[in-house]
């Protein structure tokens, strides 16, 4: 049996009346940017995540990007991220003019902790982009904590965390600013791109929503340079239908991981994922570690067995050619890299499935 690494028919299929309903609507309205749709939209999300306002944006790359120039970050800035990350993060970063200042990450949750940040942070950081790698954040207690000692402004960035939660609160609800992303694969699921901004700052939601339509209130009137970001309006109603299952959708993810971690347990150069204690982890990846330098080996067994398998990220960003200048040092960024790779992840994969997977791993451990 082939086993994909990330399969959406399931969601399609179980919502596929609403859906088609949903785009049917949107079709006949003749609104097809921002509108009724995004608004309600924002609204949900917002009211779902514990925060007061939410802002559509055209991709979490935008999101980011916009995040930051809100939150007055700009030219010759620093702000300290994760170089355990997709590349977009540290590229937002760039893109307003800033210098990504790269804090090593904790092994076991592949997450910036406090310390790391803090041991990061020069006299010309503005900013922290805390990563919600693979499903679960940082300790944004603590890391709220340092930024308020050294009067910095937070953007999380969410791409990867939506549903998960860190007391009351959804991931996203915790630092100044937050950026989503509704990528296909993510765990809310657009059918193209979509990115959204939250936030508990009015000032902050409200220059916001200027940014994304070329920094513009009032028709003809642009007080500053802005972007053309805007959500339209058939992935906001799509994404409306899907929005009361992400809760249902996430739990089913801790479901198969927990089934993942119970068949992996004791096999040898595998180390599984762990749930930090200050939040849920939420699985947009189940990302185990390879050890012994396998890696790449058992990659390409489970490839040729049918296994759909991925390494995110087989590059630390601080090496990417564009940042090698910076000459960071972030060993346990380096060392996951080397190891990390993840396996079939998706709201009710089926448990043969998953015993298909390991069966597979062990035999190219073996």
């Amino acid at each position: 049996m082939q086993i994909p690494i990330y399969n959406p028919a399931p969601q399609y299929e179980a919502l596929r009346e609403e859906l088609e309903q949903a785009a049917k609507d949107v079709l006949a309205s003749g609104i097809y940017i921002l509108g009724p749709n995004v608004e309600a939209f924002e609204q949900a999300v917002a009211e779902y995540l514990g925060c007061r306002h939410a802002v559509g944006v055209n991709s979490g790359t935008d999101a980011l990007v916009i995040a930051l120039v809100a939150a007055g970050v700009g030219h010759g800035d620093e702000v300290v991220t994760s170089p355990f990350t997709f590349f977009a993060t540290a590229e937002a970063i760039s893109l307003v003019g800033a210098h990504p200042r790269f804090a090593d990450i904790d092994p076991a949750t592949f997450n910036l902790t406090a310390e790391t940040i803090e041991a990061a942070i020069t006299d010309r950081t503005t900013a922290i982009l805390p990563v919600h790698v693979f499903g679960q954040g940082p300790d944004m207690q603590a890391v709220n904590a340092v930024a308020k000692r050294h009067d910095l402004r937070v953007v999380e960035d969410v791409a990867q965390g939506f549903g998960a939660r860190q007391g009351s609160k959804g991931l996203g609800a915790l630092g100044d600013l937050g950026a989503h992303s509704f990528y296909p694969t993510k765990n809310l699921a657009g059918f193209g791109d979509g990115g959204m901004i939250t936030t508990n700052s009015a000032a902050l939601a409200d220059h916001c929503r200027k940014l994304r339509v070329h920094g513009s209130a009032q028709r003809d009137h642009h007080p500053e340079i802005g972007y053309n970001s805007r959500l339209d309006a058939l992935q906001a109603a799509l994404l409306r239908v899907k929005l009361p299952h992400v809760d249902t959708w996430n739990q089913q993810r801790r479901d198969a991981a927990a089934i993942y971690t119970e068949l992996l347990d004791g096999v040898d150069g595998v180390i599984s994922p762990v749930e930090a204690p200050h939040g849920t982890h939420i699985y947009h990846q189940y990302t185990v570690r390879i050890t012994n330098g396998r890696r790449d080996a058992v990659k390409t067994a489970l490839q040729e067995a049918g296994i759909g398998c991925m390494v995110y990220y087989s590059v630390p960003v601080h090496h990417q050619p564009v940042y090698k200048h910076l000459h960071a040092k972030c060993p346990e960024a380096e060392r996951a890299c080397g190891e990390v790779l993840s396996l079939p992840m998706w709201p009710g994969l089926p448990a043969d499935a998953q015993e298909q997977v390991v069966e597979a791993l062990k035999g190219a451990l073996r």
